[in-house]
């Protein structure tokens, strides 16, 4: 049983460690220590319900109605290119940045739905953690299967907390307002480059 929570662990830290708009949403609300614990519990607890879904068999009806991941592909597409944007914008015209008076760019509500529209509106979110690790989890033995969705889930609430609570140790680094043009700039070019790659059907 061991065995198998261990597999999931690894297996589900090999798809969430990887540059992608939630990972950069996280650290940077991490780093501006803005609603930091309620976005990580947004994040983990939506892959442990995903994750979940995913070893109850949900992920047939992905398989047998494609049209469901189109329409989400579609929406996703869309949405990244606007946040792409207005993480370009805020690249370009940086605000206050200090550790003492850093501004509040976004309220709790504008947080809250930013990361579930970045964690639901995500196709990759559903062929990987529903599809992938399912599949993965239902090649378990039976008693098996929560065990290996266990350790997945583990490794998300994990991952998701280090990232969130650990950004905070770059704080002096992102202290300049040329640091914050970097980061933006990149979660620009991420959410642009995975917009498009959703867009085309990538």
């Amino acid at each position: 049983m061991f065995q198998a929570m261990g597999l999931g662990f690894g297996t589900g830290l090999a798809l969430i460690v990887a540059i992608g708009t939630q990972n950069a949403f996280v650290l940077r609300q991490g780093i501006q220590r803005e609603h930091v614990t309620v976005v990580v519990l947004i994040c983990a607890v939506s892959d442990a319900v995903l994750i979940s879904a995913g070893v109850l068999g949900i992920g047939i009806l992905f398989q047998t109605a494609p049209v469901i991941v189109d329409v989400i592909r579609i929406a996703g597409a869309a949405f990244l290119l606007a946040y792409a944007a207005l993480a370009a914008k805020r690249a370009i015209r940086p605000g206050r940045l200090t550790a003492a008076d850093a501004p509040r760019e976004l309220s709790a509500s504008s947080a809250v739905w930013a990361v579930l529209a970045l964690t639901w509106l995500n196709p990759h979110v559903y062929l990987d953690t529903v599809l992938l690790l399912g599949s993965v989890a239902n090649q378990q033995v039976p008693d098996a299967r929560w065990w290996f969705a266990g350790g997945a889930i583990l490794g998300s609430f994990i991952w998701f907390s280090a990232l969130g609570f650990g950004a905070r140790l770059l704080r002096p680094f992102f202290s300049k307002p040329s640091s914050w043009r970097i980061l933006d700039g990149l979660i620009a070019a991420i959410m642009l480059i995975l917009g498009l790659r959703m867009a085309v059907g990538a």
